[in-house]
């Protein structure tokens, strides 16, 4: 990052972040929200690596895994999870408010040094993901390749990304439980059908239909929703 810091081209920011609000209302996977995230904000604020963490819940407890950077380094790329209050990201996360490092090297909570010596990362803004409700849902981090003092304006500008970020986040994963729970209920609701089509067809009660179709699934290795289709279907032929 050169010493004029982040860049003040006001019409740069704001496609920006009309990019970043475009993917709320798309019908882009959650995979492809983070990389134009990361990849917008990279280019917005001209850092060297542009991160993003987001909140896991584990049967270990809450998690911050990496998800997004577009960084093509080896060294930045491999799977990595901290604690939700580990390292500079958990301290981000917990805290609910921004931590700027100038040296990443000196930082005692910065778990990467070994990382961003390889990669000659110097300083950091790490912003959280909040939602309007004040939960975090992830963190967004900001490396510069030279020491730099980021402004108020420069994290102001990088948190109103994460803002804008978390809702696009947010909304997408709403957009993914919902279809979960809509194709549930109409597998439910297929085989409810099914099964009375074979208690009609064969005389046998509520609980052999749904044997009968468990032990189908089981011995063609399909799942139940597809043996259910195919009683539906057989129904059409009679």
């Amino acid at each position: 990052m050169d010493n004029s810091g982040l860049t003040s081209d006001t019409d740069k920011v704001i496609r920006a972040l009309m990019d970043i609000s475009s993917a709320i209302n798309s019908d882009l996977y959650l995979e492809d929200i983070l990389r134009l995230i990361v990849m917008v904000t990279a280019k917005v604020t001209g850092v060297e690596i542009c991160s993003l963490w987001l909140v896991e819940e584990e049967d270990s407890g809450r998690k911050l895994r990496l998800k997004a950077t577009q960084a093509i380094e080896p060294a930045y790329l491999n799977d990595r999870e901290l604690n939700i209050d580990e390292g500079v990201v958990g301290w981000v996360a917990s805290n609910k408010k921004p931590m700027i490092v100038y040296d990443v090297l000196t930082e005692p909570l910065f778990k990467e040094k070994e990382m961003a010596e390889k990669l000659g990362l110097k300083s950091m803004a790490s912003v959280p993901l909040l939602l309007k409700n004040e939960e975090v849902i992830g963190v967004l981090n900001c490396f510069s390749s030279e020491f730099h003092e980021f402004s108020d304006i420069e994290v102001n500008l990088i948190n109103t990304v994460a803002n804008q970020a978390a809702v696009a986040i947010y909304n997408s994963e709403l957009v993914i439980k919902t279809k979960v729970i809509q194709e549930e209920l109409e597998t439910r609701k297929m085989i409810e059908r099914a099964k009375e089509i074979l208690m009609r067809r064969n005389s046998i009660s509520p609980e052999e239909a749904y044997h009968w179709m468990r032990k189908k699934s089981m011995d063609t290795r399909k799942s139940m929703r597809r043996i259910a289709e195919a009683v539906l279907l057989s129904e059409d032929l009679y």
